[in-house]
């Protein structure tokens, strides 16, 4: 039930990731005339992604995760009531998305790191 759950969590984070990181990109884009910017402003844009992802994870365990993208999944796989309760289920899925969102957090995070190295090194070569 676990690896489900993670697999599923993956899903929804990745997929929110997905659709942020190409208005970061888009952002990035519009803003390559001038590079040291535009690699500023994605950092800047990556690291609020990291603490918004950071909150989310921390706010996890107490949000009722019935009206979750992750609880739509497993009803639609079949969500098996037999082996958990509800607030069993709720904190089973709580703890897996909190762990989950933390982990997508840190690569973010690292991400974020690479673009103000990346920024500090243009500024400093152009």
């Amino acid at each position: 039930m676990r690896s489900l759950l993670e697999t599923y969590a993956d899903l929804s984070i990745r997929r929110a990731c997905g659709f942020v990181g190409l208005a970061i990109i888009t952002v990035m884009v519009a803003l390559s005339f001038e590079m040291s910017l535009s690699l500023r402003v994605g950092a800047e844009m990556s690291a609020f992604l990291c603490i918004g992802l950071a909150l989310a994870g921390w706010r996890a365990p107490y949000r009722n995760l019935r009206h979750s993208e992750i609880y739509a999944l497993l009803k639609d796989a079949g969500l098996p009531r037999g082996r958990l309760s509800t607030a069993e289920m709720q904190e089973e899925m709580g703890q897996v998305l909190r762990e989950r969102l933390y982990w997508h957090a840190d690569w973010v995070g690292v991400a974020a790191l690479v673009l103000w190295t990346a920024a500090a090194l243009a500024w400093m070569v152009g």
